[in-house]
């Protein structure tokens, strides 16, 4: 048996982009499907827009998404952060580096006072993440 917690996105608009920024990040599979596709909608304005996308990334690493139909409220900010950690240094130094492309960084990629290199940044999608390296900072 297998149980998971898979992060799962909300936007109004916008989910396309962001499932594709962040393919660009962790490479993988991205699947799309909209809820024209579905046949869920009647309305033309939301044909295209994501019902849901999966990004298989690499490492095991899983992400969902998905836009909100027009009827449905979202939230106006996430409570919620992101975090990648462990310790391949040049792996999570490269993810750091393509999510802060565009992104309003919060603490940069440096080492921290636990020894860990740390950083926390807010993506140009307005997500947050943390990177943390383990031990990467001795």
């Amino acid at each position: 048996m297998t149980v998971r917690l898979n992060p799962y996105l909300g936007f109004r608009s916008g989910a396309r982009d962001a499932l594709e920024f962040y393919h660009s990040v962790f490479g993988g599979t991205l699947t799309i499907g909209t809820y024209g596709e579905a046949g869920i909608s009647q309305d033309p304005a939301e044909a295209d827009k994501v019902m849901h996308g999966q990004l298989d990334g690499e490492d095991g690493l899983l992400l969902m998404a998905s836009d909100a139909p027009a009827g449905m409220p979202t939230p106006t900010e996430s409570s919620i952060s992101l975090s990648l950690s462990g310790d391949d240094h040049e792996t999570l130094t490269r993810r750091w580096n393509s999510l802060a492309e565009g992104a309003s960084v919060i603490e940069p990629l440096t080492t921290a006072p636990w020894g860990d290199t740390f950083g926390m940044l807010t993506d140009r999608h307005g997500v947050t993440w943390m990177v943390n390296i383990t031990g990467a900072g001795n």
